[in-house]
């Protein structure tokens, strides 16, 4: 993963390439130009749904938060994680709004 920071007042953007698959509460993320993918598990999966749904990494930060009992700085720290893989495979973009 790079040492690049998450900026949690940035939004996440899906490129067109990118194609995203649920099943049974599981998912696959796949970029169709250079064959990267991700598989999620079901709490990954709800992640990526929230931050979709969500103006900013922040907002998304705070739905989960009240969604999973779990503390505030590994939920921070779990979702910086996540967010760094997917966009070192190049899977999302994180963009300022």
């Amino acid at each position: 993963m790079s040492d690049q920071p998450i900026d949690f007042n940035q939004h996440v953007r899906v490129p067109e390439e990118v194609l995203f698959r649920e099943i049974d509460g599981e998912s696959v993320i796949l970029n169709l130009d250079s064959g990267d993918y991700h598989g999620l598990d079901e709490v990954g999966t709800r992640i990526w749904i929230v931050l979709q749904d969500s103006g900013t990494i922040a907002e998304a930060y705070a739905q989960l938060l009240s969604e999973y009992d779990v503390d505030g700085e590994t939920l921070k720290s779990d979702l910086s994680e996540l967010l760094g893989e997917l966009r070192d495979s190049g899977l999302i973009t994180i963009e300022t709004p």
